[in-house]
């Protein structure tokens, strides 16, 4: 079957900035969950923006960078327009940046429906209360016409979730969609992405800081430094990374029943960080 998406030699350069954020990165993603991980700054998140041409302000560059035959790069923004939202969604860390305040949960939600179908009114509230029973959340005609302050973070999560799958999109980007949630909230939240990946078939990429959540959750992990891919690997044999920024990631973990001394801090090798030409 062939990849959802293609990426090769994705470069990102903010203009102004020396280096670029991104160098080089190429991976390809099936009907999958794949993890994005590393350190703040490592380019985890421009990543995913570029991906979905939000960096307007930056230069993109790449041999390949294709989503289901769609050139990226050469697509204008009437495509991505089409594109976005109802083929490929992007859930973003912290819903309390993403809703907007004055305006009641469930419209945001129905006009994804009604911005990318034609529907009425009605037919898009309907579809946005289903879509937010799917995430679990009870009792979804009285969150429907709450306004974003009055309600929890883990419900805005779902929120947004609901917003980003209510179109049926055949690839999902998460950007820590759990960082800002707890530990019970978070479990739910997962579960719900899994059951939607499993269910509908669509591709995932979990961008995340957090090693024990790729471990568990993603079927293969891309580990970034310095914005390049350092080791691509099975997520269930990221005990045996061989690249030692990975190692090093590993062995500063704190383990439940393990030593009580200091955590070995990551020596950094300069010959990780190699210079790359600026695209012109």
């Amino acid at each position: 079957m062939d990849p959802i998406l293609t990426v090769r030699d994705l470069s990102v350069h903010y203009p102004g900035a020396p280096v670029c954020a991104v160098k080089s990165v190429s991976f390809t993603l099936g009907r999958e969950r794949l993890g994005i991980v590393g350190e703040s700054g490592s380019g985890k998140s421009t990543v995913g923006r570029a991906l979905m041409r939000l960096l307007p302000d930056a230069k993109l560059s790449a041999q390949t960078l294709t989503f289901e035959g769609v050139d990226l790069l050469a697509a204008s923004e009437r495509q991505m327009l089409r594109l976005r939202g109802a083929r490929m969604s992007m859930i973003l860390q912290d819903p309390k940046y993403s809703l907007n305040p004055i305006r009641r949960c469930g419209e945001q939600v129905a006009e994804g429906v009604r911005t990318h179908t034609r529907c009425s009114k009605k037919q898009a509230r309907d579809k946005a209360l289903a879509m937010l029973k799917a995430v679990q959340i009870r009792n979804p005609e009285r969150v429907y016409d709450l306004y974003p302050h009055e309600i929890s973070g883990g419900m805005g999560q779902r929120i947004m979730i609901a917003m980003m799958l209510l179109t049926d999109p055949d690839m999902v980007i998460a950007d820590e969609p759990t960082s800002a949630l707890d530990v019970t909230v978070r479990l739910q939240v997962l579960s719900i992405l899994d059951d939607l990946v499993r269910r509908r078939g669509i591709g995932l990429i979990m961008i995340s800081h957090d090693l024990n959540l790729v471990r568990n959750f993603c079927d293969r992990v891309l580990i970034m430094y310095d914005g390049r891919v350092v080791e691509s690997i099975a997520a269930g044999q990221l005990d045996q990374a061989q690249h030692p920024y990975t190692r090093g990631l590993l062995a500063a973990q704190p383990r439940i029943g393990g030593g009580r001394g200091p955590l070995p801090v990551l020596k950094r090798d300069p010959a990780w960080s190699q210079p790359m030409e600026i695209p012109v």
